[in-house]
């Protein structure tokens, strides 16, 4: 038997292998046993626990039902499916799920945790019509947004700091009842207790402090964590003091955006003049 260990933290193939291992070892298993439960072969098992081979969606419901337990396979799978977008950004859903504080910052598009899931919808198939994503990964997409979201949705939510792009707002996406409902939705958001919402105006010009969407995170033990991508990169940043510079500009980009009222009444405007 491959004894090969991996670190769980290192990749999310990484983890869903050191989760198989150690449940299939727990009931005093070996590789062939599990394998013939799941109706596959010891050498695929042995490939997944390794991470020499990426589960598929089949693979994981399997591994749960031959386990018992439950759908534990099934939304590791989801981390791994996703973690072929963007580098660093499973991580960062890892983390977003236990923050105490979320700060984002988008341009041209509703942060995902604000969209509604018409919106995302709309967004995703819109890369589905361009060809660069499948139908069935779109489904996915919409389906893990709506898992980061339900996530959120606790006893001690985090506090939630948004600063949108006015292009994230006028940028016309899904049609006009998409957008009336997407543009309802921010304003919902603004109202909650643990929310502090801004836009940025474009009158603010080269003093807004990012090029790149931002995400940034205090977690419970206070560290931070910072997660910006580009269309072809992301980037999971874990240090705290490399992390203190882009808080700093966050916070001076809050300073330079409008207030939570007045960005609510712009929203409230633009909702009015929808065509």
């Amino acid at each position: 038997m491959n004894r090969r260990d991996l670190d769980p933290d290192s990749s999310p193939g990484a983890a869903f292998g050191a989760r198989l291992r150690s449940s299939r070892e727990e009931r005093g298993w070996i590789q062939d046993e599990l394998a013939e439960r799941m109706g596959y072969s010891g050498t695929h098992v042995s490939a997944v626990e390794t991470n020499r081979k990426s589960p598929t969606r089949r693979f994981a419901k399997r591994a749960d039902e031959a386990l018992g337990t439950g759908d534990v396979f099934e939304r590791l799978w989801r981390v791994v499916r996703h973690a072929a977008l963007l580098e660093g950004f499973p991580e960062y859903v890892l983390h977003e799920a236990r923050a105490v504080e979320i700060r984002l910052f988008e341009l041209g598009i509703i942060p995902g945790l604000l969209q509604t899931p018409e919106y995302a919808a709309a967004v995703a198939a819109g890369a589905v019509r361009r060809r660069s994503i499948t139908e069935q990964q779109a489904n996915e997409r919409v389906a893990f947004l709506a898992e980061r979201q339900a996530r959120l949705d606790r006893d001690s939510p985090p506090l939630i700091h948004a600063v949108l792009d006015e292009s994230c707002i006028r940028r016309p996406v899904g049609g006009r009842a998409v957008m009336s409902a997407q543009l309802d939705r921010l304003v919902a958001f603004a109202e909650l207790p643990h929310t502090v919402f801004q836009v940025a105006p474009y009158e603010i010009g080269e003093s807004r402090s990012f090029d790149l969407p931002v995400n940034l995170l205090t977690l419970p033990d206070r560290s931070l964590a910072c997660y910006a991508e580009s269309a072809q990169q992301g980037h999971l940043e874990r240090d705290s003091e490399s992390v203190l510079p882009t808080l700093t500009a966050y916070h001076q980009l809050q300073a330079e955006a409008l207030s939570q009222a007045a960005s609510v009444a712009m929203i409230r405007q633009l909702r009015k003049e929808l065509p």
